[in-house]
């Protein structure tokens, strides 16, 4: 009987959700403080904390996205991103605590047994200062 060989160290977590999450421009304000969740670490959930800035126009999704602001710095402190891609930091929505306990079952489950900072892997920043989802990506858009 053979085995599947080991999933590589660089290949990235299926990501069950964020590609059908249906949030709307709406959903977001300017001044609202955001997570962009990446991955897990010791059992929690980590990612990029941002703040919502201005609407603009995501070209990869051709949809309304919003310019967020890295308050860290870093090489790049301005990008923009697609509203489902963000998580409500500033305040507890509905819609937002419902994406978080479902990706926290869906992880949990797959790295439950891991210590280490788990980068799943789904984001790029494009040259445009985009943030893009690799489902976005493979879809062509």
């Amino acid at each position: 009987m053979s085995q599947l060989p080991p999933t590589s160290a660089f290949a990235p977590t299926p990501d069950p959700l964020t590609p059908d999450r249906d949030i709307t421009h709406a959903h977001f304000q300017a001044g609202d403080t955001v997570v962009v969740l990446k991955g897990m670490a010791s059992g929690e959930l980590w990612g990029d904390a941002m703040r919502v800035v201005a609407p603009s126009w995501h070209t990869p999704t051709d949809e309304d996205g919003w310019r967020l602001r890295d308050a860290t710095g870093g090489a790049q402190s301005y990008v923009t991103a697609h509203p489902r891609y963000l998580v409500h930091l500033s305040r507890r929505c509905p819609d937002c605590l419902i994406y978080l306990r479902a990706m926290e079952d869906a992880l949990f489950t797959r790295f439950a047994d891991r210590d280490e900072l788990i980068d799943c892997g789904w984001y790029t920043t494009t040259a445009l200062g985009q943030l893009v989802h690799i489902a976005d990506i493979r879809s062509g858009r």
